[in-house]
């Protein structure tokens, strides 16, 4: 499994919000590994580069590897905190990733040919119902996103899950229904046209 990304850290002793406030004006920050039926391991790791690995994108789905005191450690970030203002990294949970491990990811969904899209083109609405979807994915075979070609959908047409094709191993928690991952929402005109063709039906239904 290649990583993506690589960060220094060094174990930490200390916990509680006071001894976080005191890493932070050091330019660290705390962390934590977990998983593997291990006991946790608390660390520390530079805020500069854990702000520029996760501003790269992609931070929740990518394995990385944390060297701690010259011990590599593999891993995914399963959640981070940020500051409510000044969006600053707080924290970042890691969990280990072993050979053959699955793990249950938010997968975000890329729109692929928006500007070729008929639907589009013809004044409907792109509306996104699901921006990620939740998936059992393989370690060694994390998607970067799941993929919808827009090519041919049409106003008022309905995208669901089983338009992409997933990749190998992979499989959205929810199985039990084809659930919706976007719509085209058809141009107010054309609505409107529909609904009085429809109204005309049922009065003509109603004369005979």
């Amino acid at each position: 499994m290649a990583a993506s990304y690589e960060l220094k850290a060094q174990a930490r002793d200390r916990v509680g919000k006071g001894a976080a406030r005191a890493l932070r004006r050091e330019g660290l920050l705390p962390a934590v590994i977990y998983g593997d039926k291990k006991p946790a391991l608390p660390i520390t790791i530079p805020v500069k580069e854990t702000t520029l690995t996760l501003h790269k994108g992609g931070f929740l789905t990518q394995i990385g590897v944390i060297d701690v005191d010259g011990e590599k450690h593999q891993v995914i970030a399963k959640d981070f905190q940020l500051h409510p203002v000044r969006d600053d990294v707080l924290h970042v949970d890691f969990l280990r990733v072993t050979k053959g491990a699955t793990f249950t990811i938010e997968i975000p969904v890329q729109f692929l040919n928006e500007d070729k899209c008929p639907g589009i083109k013809k004044g409907g609405v792109l509306n996104v119902v699901r921006h990620t979807v939740e998936m059992n994915v393989p370690a060694d075979a994390i998607p970067e996103a799941l993929e919808i070609d827009l090519a041919n959908a049409q106003p008022g047409d309905t995208l669901h899950i089983s338009a992409v094709t997933l990749p190998k191993g992979c499989e959205p928690t929810i199985t039990d229904r084809d659930f919706t991952i976007a719509t085209i929402a058809a141009p107010a005109g054309v609505k409107e046209a529909d609904d009085d063709a429809s109204e005309d039906g049922e009065a003509e239904g109603g004369d005979a």
